[in-house]
């Protein structure tokens, strides 16, 4: 392998001469192997904020950022806007806690890929971070990201499966089946009805976590160092976040108290419960599902999923309910996630939080797992599910709690005893009532009609 030399405050570095990163990165990868590279979307973030601030500073401070500098830093953040250039980005997330090294990872490669464009003499520091600083670039990355990442993956996927899910009601209409608490007999629901619980469940999900995004579009750029903007022009913070807004067609801010901007990570443990509320809920549905399905002959047996794989290598003709395992696994990785957020967010000490990288790692897997998860389940599950009319039917009429229809007529304790003489002697309700005398058999039938109880 060929190498260059760079160098940085300590020194020079040998770094692989394809490679557009300089001394400060090449010292982090010798420091931090360790796990996983940072998430692409923090980098493609990155982009778009080097981007942003050039055209500030080309306003604010146009002596020192050119018009030949400005177009430089533009032209090769747009590739590592758009991934063109990942292969430059190495570093790991367990590196630095402010992630100095990733900024400088992006100075570097935005500095030599401009000036291998425009010869343009640009300088990581003093050109592409110029007016900034790690402290306000990388919780500021860590938003946009969260941001455009939610907006464009998760809430596009978690609007299939409630359309999925709006079909299958409206497909399902008319078909009353035995409800079920505590695992146990409860009196019929319309299986269209079951299905609304589920959407809604999912459907107030969404605004939450829609919501929820109002927490991450205030930005920390502007802040430098420590929250003071030092080193920063005024309004600088200001008009980052409105070249943002109109770049990535998504609405930010600048915040108004820089200080809370570089130390709390508050908004993303709201925005992470939202997640996580989601997550709980494709749990609940999940299970519910292959409840339902659960068979084919020795289990409850009301829905028919999609047959996808074999089930078993020693079972022949076995299949299970992959999917909805799969939606479960990646609930729990979620929930884990979940408790990492809240205690990075508990770790912002005095002027800075140093678990920034960690926080992003985690909530952009939730939001990524999420995303996969519910479109692998809408696909090959749902939007296949075919509810079994007759195992419905034939449940519900089995079920002793319909005798709740009985209750206003003959009183709840008569028919508790009714249901414990079904239940004992193998009879229905009607027999052990027309046994007992309770009422008459003209009477009964007048009264008794599961499927008009929903």
């Amino acid at each position: 392998m060929d190498y260059r030399t760079e160098h940085d405050s300590m020194g020079e570095v040998r770094v692989p001469a394809d490679r557009y990163y300089g001394a400060q990165t090449a010292r982090s990868l010798e420091n931090f192997r360790i796990g996983d590279r940072m998430p692409a979307a923090v980098i493609h973030a990155f982009g778009a904020l080097k981007l942003a601030a050039a055209r500030v500073n080309a306003r604010l401070l146009y002596r020192r950022m050119t018009a030949l500098k400005c177009s430089a830093i533009e032209a090769a953040a747009r590739e590592v806007m758009c991934g063109k250039l990942d292969e430059h980005f190495p570093l790991v997330v367990f590196q630095t806690g402010s992630g100095t090294q990733t900024n400088m990872n992006v100075n570097e490669v935005i500095a030599n890929r401009g000036n291998e464009l425009m010869n343009a003499g640009l300088h990581p520091n003093d050109d592409v971070n110029m007016s900034q600083s790690s402290n306000d670039t990388f919780p500021t990355a860590m938003h946009i990201a969260a941001v455009t990442e939610t907006e464009g993956r998760l809430l596009p996927a978690l609007d299939s499966l409630i359309i999925a899910l709006i079909s299958l009601e409206e497909r399902s209409r008319g078909i009353v089946k035995s409800g079920r608490t505590h695992l146990q007999d409860a009196t019929p629901i319309a299986f269209s009805q079951e299905v609304s619980g589920w959407r809604a469940s999912l459907e107030r999900d969404r605004a939450a976590i829609i919501a929820s995004l109002d927490g991450l579009r205030p930005l920390a750029i502007g802040g430098t160092a420590v929250g003071t903007g030092l080193n920063a022009p005024k309004g600088f913070g200001e008009g980052v976040a409105e070249e943002l807004s109109l770049l990535l067609k998504t609405p930010f801010t600048s915040d108004e108290n820089k200080f809370s901007a570089l130390t709390s990570l508050a908004p993303f443990v709201t925005a992470h419960a939202a997640l996580k509320a989601l997550a709980a809920d494709l749990f609940k549905i999940a299970n519910d599902i292959r409840l339902l399905s659960s068979g084919p002959r020795c289990g409850l047996g009301e829905l028919r999923i999609p047959e996808n794989e074999p089930g078993s290598s020693i079972m022949p003709g076995k299949v299970n309910p992959t999917q909805c395992e799969a939606v479960t696994m990646v609930a729990m990785q979620v929930m884990g996630n979940d408790a990492t957020v809240g205690m990075a967010a508990s770790q912002g000490h005095l002027e800075l939080n140093v678990c920034l990288p960690v926080t992003i790692y985690n909530h952009l897997q939730s939001v990524d797992l999420l995303s996969d998860v519910m479109l692998s389940f809408c696909a090959h599950c749902v939007e296949g599910i075919e509810p079994i009319r007759e195992k419905m039917e034939g449940n519900l009429y089995n079920s002793l709690m319909t005798v709740t229809a009985l209750s206003p007529h003959i009183g709840y304790e008569r028919c508790a005893h009714l249901v414990h003489r079904a239940h004992r002697e193998g009879i229905t309700l009607r027999e052990a009532c027309l046994a007992e005398g309770y009422l008459s058999a003209a009477e009964f039938d007048r009264l008794y009609h599961p499927e008009k109880m929903i």
